[in-house]
């Protein structure tokens, strides 16, 4: 399985860690896993948010 950084998952999306952070902060957005110090997203997890707002739900997890 794939991890990425929270640099790799701003990359991704186009925006700053400072989103992605909050992004995890309010549980917006793809889930992390907390190992040690570092914060890493499981790119199934990626794959998981990415489909969710797909079929027309919104980063809540709410029909759009």
């Amino acid at each position: 399985m794939r991890y990425l950084t929270t640099a790799e998952v701003a990359e991704r999306y186009r925006t700053a860690e400072s989103t992605v952070r909050y992004w995890r902060h309010i549980k917006k957005g793809p889930r992390g896993v907390k190992v040690g110090k570092r914060v890493l997203y499981p790119e199934v997890e990626l794959l998981r948010y990415e489909r969710m707002l797909i079929d027309g739900q919104n980063e809540w997890g709410l029909a759009a």
